[in-house]
């Protein structure tokens, strides 16, 4: 299919000021406010040492105080390593002072390293250290209490195999693609623009590029910041269709033949829901709508833009397969997938008697865990909605073997993942690569200040404000997603070869043992269930999930019979 001329993209350009240049006005204030000691400590100096000649000499103490604050000041707005320096000058310093004297302060007053909350102290340190290149082996031993429940490890073999030295790739496409993709085992998560800023964006691709992963673009539209460095895009298709859509909100085949056949995009991805908000719509206001963003989304400017909860393009399991084989023909016959956080079981078994109906399976799934994040979630559907990662993962594992198709499909994992012992606990269940978001997003600076949701991150990851942006700059950023990329797989190198294998896809549940008290172990196999291939359509009843596969139907996504007991009359 030949590739169709791309649209040429152009930034907004930005009001300067006056009736339409609120937005302005607002970040100058906040540039203003950010920058108010810096500006406060150099008219200071300024004036002691006019009043050093003009009254007492006194005056010229003051001044010899000051001026080292503002070169300090000058540095930190000029210097490109740093957000918060950049956008904090001065004042940015004080959160080193405190870090550097954390761990001492810690020891007495504060929290240990485990015990924050959605990431601890421990998790990101090792991000940020080897998103920086710098030193992550850890001395004295583990600091965690290999006898807590829940604490987990890997077996190993008495005679280790050598360390991997090339990276791992898994190929993605199988019969029906005719450009298959090989991917690495770590990827950048979805994250889409208007989420992350432009220069975010722009880092993670490029970071991806020199790293040789690809980046999944949210469902947020693939924007000009995707492709501006070359990076391995991953389409991400959402239920608003964004740069895919007619006017009404509906697929146009058109617009995405448009876009799926630049041979930057490697694969597309359908997203049915995610982890940290499964079920959940979303509005972006119309006055949030910029005419960039409308052009990006392909809707129309001054209007809500609105993401349902569900697509329009099918509505049973076997219409989303015909669905599937549509775009990956689109697509001219790059692979096509589908990301999911697992909700009800039924459902995915009646994503799995479709795929055997139809006779299409989509080239790879992702699971999403409800751990997972995102800009903004309520509070009940970002705590306890949707099944956590190893459990969903698990089902879809067992889902795809029980049926015969597990060796068509891919399976990746998507959910705090941060070091290669998390990659692997993952791809010993049965993940073939690994997705993460929030451990990139460190990677660029992210300090976890907890305001993703209210445009005004600190670090300039998760904003619009030109102002905030500047602070991340794209080639010192990108060079950091592209180390912890390096960093994070060679770990994983080294704990595959420790274990004896060759390659990650070797890992197996029994590889990986967990706590289950003080004094019982066992390994993963011997907690969950791992079904043999073809054992749902060979003897059903034998299985777990006999009801759950009873009740799943190829045709429709409400089940055929009610799983468990009913409510009473």
């Amino acid at each position: 299919m030949p590739v169709a001329p791309q649209p040429e993209y152009k930034s907004a350009p930005q009001p300067e000021g006056g009736a339409d240049g609120l937005f302005m006005s607002s970040s100058a204030r906040g540039l203003l406010r950010r920058w108010s000691v810096f500006i406060a400590v150099t008219v200071i100096a300024l004036v002691s040492l006019l009043l050093s000649f003009t009254s007492h000499q006194a005056w010229l103490i003051v001044f010899c105080v000051l001026f080292p604050l503002v070169l300090v000041g000058i540095f930190d707005v000029t210097q490109s390593e740093h957000s918060l320096l950049r956008n904090y000058p001065v004042i940015g310093s004080v959160r080193w002072i405190f870090e550097a004297m954390r761990p001492y302060l810690r020891q007495y007053l504060m929290e240990d390293d485990q015990s924050e909350r959605p990431y601890n102290r421990e998790d990101r340190s090792i991000i940020y250290a080897r998103a920086k290149n710098e030193e992550d082996r850890q001395p004295f031993g583990t600091e965690l209490d290999t006898y807590a429940a829940e604490y987990e490890w890997m077996t190993h073999s008495l005679a280790p195999a050598p360390v991997a030295h090339e990276p791992f790739r898994v190929t993605v496409g199988g019969s029906a693609c005719a450009k298959p993709y090989s991917a690495s085992v770590l990827n950048v998560s979805a994250m889409s623009f208007g989420s992350l800023g432009r220069n975010a964006i722009e880092a993670l691709n490029l970071g991806a590029k020199t790293a040789g992963c690809y980046h999944d673009t949210g469902e947020g539209g693939l924007s000009p910041y995707h492709r501006i460095h070359g990076g391995d895009i991953v389409w991400e298709l959402g239920s608003g269709y964004f740069g895919a859509r007619n006017r009404d909100g509906t697929f146009s085949p058109e617009r995405f033949a448009e876009r799926a056949t630049d041979p930057q995009v490697k694969m597309v991805e359908i997203k049915l829901s995610q982890g940290a908000k499964p079920g959940h719509g979303g509005v972006l206001p119309a006055a949030k709508v910029t005419p960039e963003i409308a052009e990006i989304r392909g809707i129309p400017l001054g209007e809500d833009c609105i993401s349902p909860s569900r697509h329009s393009a099918f509505s049973t399991p076997a219409q989303m397969m015909e669905f599937v084989a549509q775009l990956r023909e689109l697509s001219g016959g790059k692979p096509v997938g589908i990301k999911l956080c697992v909700g009800h079981p039924s459902e995915v078994f009646a994503l799995a008697k479709a795929m055997v109906k139809t006779g299409i399976q989509p080239d790879f799934v992702v699971v999403d865990g409800a751990e997972g994040g995102t800009g903004a979630a309520p509070h009940e559907l970002a705590d306890h909605l949707g099944m956590p990662l190893r459990e969903g993962l698990i089902l879809m594992r067992n889902a795809l073997v029980g049926t015969g198709l597990r060796q068509n499909v891919r399976l990746a994992a998507s959910g705090k993942v941060t070091s290669g012992f998390s990659m692997a606990a993952n791809m010993a269940i049965g993940a073939d690569w690994c997705n993460a978001a929030r451990a990139f997003m460190f990677s660029l600076g992210c300090v976890m200040s907890m305001r993703c949701h209210t445009g005004t991150c600190p670090t300039g990851v998760t904003t619009n404000d030109p102002h905030l942006q500047r602070g991340l700059v794209v080639d010192e950023k990108a060079e950091r997603v592209a180390s912890f990329h390096r960093h994070t797989v060679h770990a994983l190198a080294e704990l595959i070869a420790a274990a004896g294998l060759e390659h990650p896809g070797d890992l197996l549940p029994h590889h990986v043992w967990h706590r289950v008290s003080p004094i019982e172990v066992k390994a993963l196999d011997r907690i969950y269930t791992f079904l043999e291939a073809g054992s749902l359509l060979d003897a059903p009843d034998e299985t777990p999930y006999a009801a759950e596969w009873h009740a799943a139907d190829a045709d429709s996504f409400a089940p055929r019979q009610t799983v468990g007991p009913r409510r009473a009359a």
